[in-house]
């Protein structure tokens, strides 16, 4: 017989990633609280690799800028000659802390040592740093420690503990030390990381987090030794996800990846400017302020933390397209500001096309990405509303009505806009509401008629053995065995015909010089049950849907043909594979399926 999975959000997918309980403590909740009010950090990836700046020999160098002594496979004795070369002297600590703080960043991440294993501090573990192997000679950690302090920044460090090119025992580097049988991957933990952590954490006062990355081959205890070390030197300290094996103080998604949905769990996404992290060169291909805004507020409505990053010059400069950028998040953040500031994520389990929701007691804060042409409108929420206004004109009440279909149990709210956006960004529609906010969280039809089956709301029917499950993006995955099947219960408040399509995700895309454009496999037979009707389809990419929440992971539309739903009510959805396609060996990774009134 199959087994039935029933979802329940996220949290039984996060249980493996990050250990739950300890967010329960009165501790753990005291030394989170910065970074929970915080949302928004400015990420720095600065290094040797910024002379290169994704070029070799007058090559240019495929990937992200700071992997390019492993993309280029540099040996250790040409790379390190970089060192001679590197100097910044247009660094200024203070104009890089002024530039997160308009912003509207409360914290900073850089790069005290990168996978080249290159120090960018005055370390006495290794003279392979900045202060003793460059002409340079200054330690840019301690006069940013200075001013991020003055400006009311945490100061936080970035520090590859698994992968580091420089040493034979580290992990990465296979070109210089090919023989993995002479590696001692606990020695150099022992005689190299924990020293320079300790250095980093009791030589720049108190440091906000540590940004560990790649866990890679760190076994279960050496990670939690590692986060326990860094607790036991500032236990105030935070330690990310990527120290690896569950034993971080929150989540991290991968590189430029948002979920679905809200996560049940304090989480963060690190995300470029550009499409790569270090400086290169030939990347101008720089995301519009209003793609930034969109991803901020996503993320935020979802619960997570929003780590963006930028890539200074060789010299030390931050990129004047990244400035640019920044300053107009700045000034949206400084009208918009409550709407992310210390909110809560959507309690609404869907993800709106139209935008996302953040919530405070006595407060719903509605983001529009797109502006409505007269009216907003919105089913679930159960409070009573006591005003409605635009957080760009805060004096101006907008006229609003609340109902109640008996019929079909629904509470619906509808808000008459100005026929223009208060800016070219997203607006914020402001709710003043009775008590703290309950919504109606059954699987029903929008305000705007379609009707959106997420991956994370179906129940899935699995074969003993099966993959299939729920990535922690809130997204079906790992769905190889045609014996398994979805289905969903959903309401119905309008009827009509319409148009059916399953929206699926394809791989990650690379950067632009990168190995792939994000593949998606097609070709699946599905069959589709609804409203006693049957339909049935191959899964062909008629559009690759590409906005601020699929640019890294693009979404797939596939049509899928017409059903009519004749009267309001409570219906059932089942989809089941006749065939899937494993040329490619991806699977089908269902996000959603939609039903669009025709």
């Amino acid at each position: 017989m199959p087994k039935i999975k029933k979802n329940k959000g996220l949290l039984p997918i996060l249980k493996g990633v990050f250990d739950m309980s300890t967010s329960q403590t009165a501790v753990h909740a005291n030394k989170m609280a910065w970074w929970r009010e915080a949302k928004f950090g400015m990420f720095i990836h600065w290094g040797l690799y910024s002379i290169p700046a994704g070029q070799w020999k007058g090559k240019e160098i495929p990937g992200i800028g700071e992997w390019i002594m492993k993309r280029a496979q540099i040996p250790i004795a040409e790379y390190e000659q970089l060192a001679a070369q590197f100097n910044p002297v247009k660094f200024n600590a203070r104009e890089w802390a002024e530039v997160a703080k308009n912003a509207g960043m409360k914290y900073i991440v850089i790069t005290a040592k990168h996978h080249d294993g290159f120090c960018m501090y005055h370390s006495k573990v290794s003279k392979y740093n900045i202060v003793d192997a460059t002409p340079f000679g200054r330690d840019p950690m301690k006069e940013l420690a200075e001013e991020c302090a003055k400006a009311g920044l945490k100061l936080c460090f970035y520090y590859s503990q698994t992968q580091d090119w420089y040493e034979k025992d580290a992990v990465g580097n296979n070109w210089d030390y090919p023989d993995d049988a002479e590696k001692d991957f606990d020695r150099y933990l022992q005689e190299k990381v924990k020293p320079q952590l300790k250095e980093l954490l009791t030589q720049y006062g108190p440091v906000g987090l540590i940004w560990f990355d790649t866990p890679m081959t760190m076994t279960e205890s050496q990670s939690q030794d590692l986060a326990e070390y860094v607790t036991s030197l500032q236990p105030d300290c935070i330690v990310n996800g990527r120290v690896g094996n569950g034993h971080g103080d929150y989540v991290c998604l991968g590189d430029n990846e948002t979920p679905a949905t809200a996560l049940h769990a304090d989480w963060e996404t690190c995300a470029t400017l550009n499409h790569t992290w270090a400086f290169k060169k030939n990347d101008h291909h720089w995301k519009s302020p209003d793609t930034i805004i969109r991803l901020l507020s996503d993320i935020i409505g979802k619960g997570g933390t929003y780590l963006l990053n930028v890539g200074p010059t060789a010299e030390g400069v931050i990129p004047e397209p990244s400035v640019n950028v920044l300053n107009e998040v700045g000034r949206w953040l400084a009208v918009n500001e409550e709407a992310i500031r210390g909110t809560t994520a959507n309690l609404f389990e869907t993800e709106f096309e139209w935008g996302t929701i953040t919530f405070k007691p006595g407060k719903v804060y509605l983001h529009l990405f797109e502006w409505p042409k007269g009216e907003f409108a919105l089913h679930g929420l159960k409070n009573r509303v006591n005003r409605a206004y635009l957080l760009a004109a805060p004096q101006q009440d907008l006229a609003f009505e609340q109902s109640y279909d008996d019929a079909t149990g629904t509470n619906t709210l509808s808000v008459t806009l100005p026929a223009d956006a208060p800016g070219q960004y997203t607006a914020v529609l402001a709710l003043d509401i009775d008590g703290t906010a309950e919504v109606d969280n059954t699987l029903m039809q929008l305000a705007d008629r379609k009707i959106v089956l997420h991956g994370h709301h179906a129940e899935i029917h699995q074969q003993s053995g099966s993959q299939i499950g729920l990535s922690r993006a809130g997204v079906i995955t790992n769905w190889t065995d045609a014996s398994d099947w979805l289905s969903w219960e959903f309401k119905v408040i309008q009827p009509g015909r319409f148009q059916v399509e399953v929206i699926s995700m394809a791989e990650k895309a690379r950067d632009a010089l990168g190995e792939h454009i994000g593949r998606w496999e097609g070709g699946h037979e599905l069959m589709l049950e609804a409203a006693g009707q049957q339909l049935n389809c191959v899964m062909e990419e008629h559009e690759r849907i590409v906005n601020s929440r699929s640019l890294y992971f693009n979404r797939i539309r596939s049509k899928c043909g017409e059903i009519s739903i004749d009267q309001p009510g409570d219906y059932s959805l089942q989809l089941q594979t006749v065939k899937l396609n494993s040329e490619m060996e991806l699977g089908l990774k269902l996000i959603s399926v939609n039903l669009i009134p025709v």
